[in-house]
């Protein structure tokens, strides 16, 4: 995994060095002084994704924070399409096809992509889905509205603000059951005590009660420090348990795959009771062949964010045999969200930031 990030950071420059210098050449016939302002506040903004990477546990003012952690994962974006912007003028150049405005061009319709995913990612869609599940479970036998979210990522990207807006959405569909798929922290603890946001968290509201399983940033925040603050909210954290709510769909929770030894579903399911309703929470979506053997009826999964923004789209879809949406395996219905909130830059482009509700009725 080390290696896997010092090869992305190095990608990471390159691309940065590559934009530098084509800029340079379209800026030729600037005064000095311009040169040397917008070549600080070029590698100002390219170096301040390892800044904001490094600052993720340290205590500083809410705003200076999610400022440098915006600019920082924002500039990934900013370097990906600038790079596939300069590569398609330098490609038309080498057909005898130079357009001399190459650079400025390029630059105006990145920010315009940047500002249509920015607007796309604060309107999340509501997606609605009617499961039937061939059970009936042993307690009350009346139809149940579930309302999944996944990665939602609370930290210095989505701050106390998002969160309500979010926890508002939720409520709206007066649920009878809320389902978080892993990944409700981002990089660390210390942004969500800082802006109390188990305040927001505690106006969540579903009769069954709140279940969530971690995620990998679960453990890339501290499993410890995220189980002590999620056990300061009403959400109920599974890790490797079985419980049956009580109208008798009996809920399975994976530890995430972080976990090398996290049990297996199969161990799992023989804690439940395959004539009634079986539920699957596991953030991330591997294996998905096991999910029908284990007599599940229903899986929700998160973590691929289906890439964010287009082209890594391609690259999550060939990744996971499922990266994304609705899925009938043989006996078992699977879900794999692309997330609430995100990762890191706050932008959507070809995906979406949905919240998904299940209405569930036996037959």
């Amino acid at each position: 995994m080390p290696t896997f990030f010092v090869v992305l950071a190095g990608v990471y420059l390159a691309g940065n060095v590559y934009i530098f210098t084509r800029g340079a050449q379209a800026l030729v016939a600037q005064p000095f002084g311009v040169k040397v302002l917008l070549t600080v506040l070029f590698w100002s903004g390219a170096l301040s994704l390892f800044g904001s990477l490094m600052a993720r546990n340290a205590k500083m003012p809410v705003f200076l924070a999610h400022t440098m952690h915006e600019i920082g994962t924002g500039w990934l974006i900013f370097t990906l399409y600038m790079v596939l912007f300069l590569i398609l003028f330098d490609l038309l150049r080498l057909v005898n096809l130079p357009c001399k405005y190459g650079f400025y061009l390029s630059l105006f319709l990145t920010l315009s992509l940047l500002s249509y995913g920015y607007y796309h990612y604060q309107h999340p869609k509501t997606e609605v889905f009617n499961i039937v599940i061939n059970k009936q479970p042993e307690g009350n036998q009346q139809p149940v509205k579930v309302v999944a979210i996944s990665d939602i990522h609370l930290g210095y990207g989505t701050e106390k603000a998002e969160l309500k807006r979010y926890v508002d959405m939720i409520n709206a569909e007066k649920p009878d059951l809320i389902l978080i798929g892993g990944d409700l922290i981002d990089n660390s603890v210390v942004p969500l005590h800082t802006e109390n946001m188990k305040e927001e968290l505690a106006q969540l509201n579903a009769p069954l009660g709140i279940y969530m399983v971690p995620g990998n940033h679960e453990y890339i925040s501290g499993i410890r420090a995220s189980m002590q603050f999620i056990k300061e909210t009403p959400i109920c954290l599974l890790r490797d348990s079985v419980v049956t709510l009580p109208n008798g769909i009996q809920l399975i929770g994976r530890d995430d795959r972080s976990n090398r030894s996290r049990r297996s579903l199969q161990e799992l399911a023989a804690n439940t009771n395959p004539s009634n309703a079986v539920i699957l929470l596991d953030h991330q979506p591997y294996n998905l062949g096991e999910t029908q053997a284990a007599g599940v009826d229903l899986q929700f999964s998160g973590h691929t964010h289906r890439g964010q923004v287009w082209p890594l789209s391609l690259i999550t879809d060939h990744l996971f045999e499922q990266s994304y949406g609705y899925r009938q395996w043989g006996n078992s219905q699977i879900y794999v969200s692309s997330g609430l909130s995100l990762w890191g830059p706050p932008f959507r482009i070809g995906t979406n930031s949905e919240m998904v509700v299940f209405n569930i009725t036996y037959k």
